[in-house]
């Protein structure tokens, strides 16, 4: 399993729309339990899809521009971007296999 790391509003910009490749952003929070039971999804995906995409997570309570400015209306949201554009949301949790089936086929 892979650890991800963190962005904020003060980074979004630069570690997400600026990334050269896909980066699937987890929109999430401490009191939100499907949010919790999504992390360890997302770090096997991060894992096993590596090289393909960049997995990142966002506090929506420490971090509550880019969530609004997004249209985050609830959670867990995922949005998958690359090369500045959304390409896709996610919401729920959701099994390993099958976000990593959506993701490939997204980014086919």
């Amino acid at each position: 399993m892979a650890t991800l790391s963190n962005v904020t509003d003060s980074t979004f910009e630069s570690e997400v729309l600026g990334a050269q490749g896909a980066v699937l952003v987890d929109f999430w929070a401490e009191w939100c339990v499907p949010c919790k039971m999504l992390a360890p999804v997302l770090e096997r995906v991060a894992g096993e899809l590596g090289d393909q995409v960049t997995i990142v997570k966002l506090d929506v309570q420490a971090n509550p521009e880019t969530p609004t400015r997004l249209g985050v209306l609830n959670l867990p949201t995922m949005i998958l971007f690359r090369a500045g554009q959304e390409l896709k949301r996610f919401g729920g949790a959701m099994p390993a296999g099958k976000l990593k089936q959506q993701l490939l086929e997204t980014l086919a």
